[in-house]
């Protein structure tokens, strides 16, 4: 593939950079810095395979185009310690290349404005790519104890890509952020597209949550069936636990509330059935029913 000149109008501000040639039977995987991104667990995610994958860069969409730079403001930056250089809050695509399929990694920033020309610019690469189709991370805060898994889910728009990956439909109703935009701009276009968001605790706002991170990567690992070494992330989440255990231990009315969120954490795990991708059905399984579906997809 080789990429047209891009037009300011047409292509949404997108710039291409770098030709990714012929990609093996690629997905798209997108997070965004925001609203969307409770802890920064969704982008540290994205990130991850990006740079496990080897980060190739081969598109950008200007953020003059969408982006208000002043409540988003570029950085200065010293270069050798002389020249200062502006850094401007940047979109980036990155492929990434793994032994079972290549991904094309994009992460960005929520845009301020003009979402849809922004929905455009990502689908367009989609489309150019050759994608099969578009997983966005997510993170949320919620009422949940740090001391538990993280229950991560999972949802899509087609109703057939529910039934086959075990997926939920989506019932929220209320304000939504440009992961929801895109996967309506999806629907629209019959793009297949699934999202995966993670819980984190309200009372650890502050990033990193490694748990959430190590879980949406975990969860995308069982639905895709692509290889990724996941040991240095479970150790950092085992330290992290081990550093809030002993600031809960040391404060009566913290330990206090996390006991109380892990008692209706368990109370409700009882009454549930098994969480997708946990113990029914198993990742190879997942990863199965994907291809089947995008198989059939290409012969309609």
């Amino acid at each position: 593939m080789t990429p047209a000149e891009p037009d300011p109008i047409t292509d949404h501000g997108l710039v291409w950079e770098d030709d990714p040639g012929t990609l093996r039977r690629p997905l798209m995987v997108a997070a965004f810095e925001g609203w969307n991104d409770a802890a920064d667990a969704a982008t540290f995610a994205a990130a991850y395979l990006a740079r496990h994958g080897g980060a190739e860069r081969i598109a950008h969409i200007d953020p003059e185009a969408h982006t208000d730079f002043q409540s988003r403001r570029p950085h200065v930056e010293l270069v050798d310690g002389v020249t200062r250089s502006i850094v401007w809050p940047t979109t980036t695509f990155w492929v990434a290349r793994f032994p079972e399929r290549d991904l094309v990694v994009l992460q960005g920033i929520e845009p301020s404005y003009r979402w849809k020309s922004f929905s455009a610019a990502v689908l367009d690469v989609h489309r150019r790519t050759g994608c099969e189709m578009l997983v966005t991370f997510g993170a949320l805060l919620a009422d949940v104890p740090h001391s538990r898994r993280v229950r991560v889910t999972g949802t899509a728009t087609d109703p057939e890509l529910i039934a086959r990956l075990s997926l939920e439909p989506s019932r929220y109703e209320g304000p939504t952020g440009i992961v929801g935009v895109i996967h309506d701009e999806c629907g629209n276009t019959r793009i297949p597209s699934v999202s995966l968001w993670a819980p984190v605790p309200h009372y650890i706002a502050s990033p990193p949550n490694p748990p959430a991170s190590a879980a949406i990567l975990d969860r995308f690992v069982r639905l895709t069936g692509i290889t990724l070494d996941l040991s240095r992330v479970q150790r950092t989440v085992a330290r992290w636990r081990e550093q809030v255990d002993e600031v809960a231990a040391g404060d009566d009315e913290i330990r206090g509330y996390v006991e109380r969120l892990e008692a209706r954490f368990d109370d409700e795990a009882a009454d549930e059935p098994p969480a997708w991708g946990e113990e029914l059905p198993t990742g190879d399984e997942i990863a199965d029913e994907l291809e089947q579906y995008l198989r059939g997809l290409r012969g309609d």
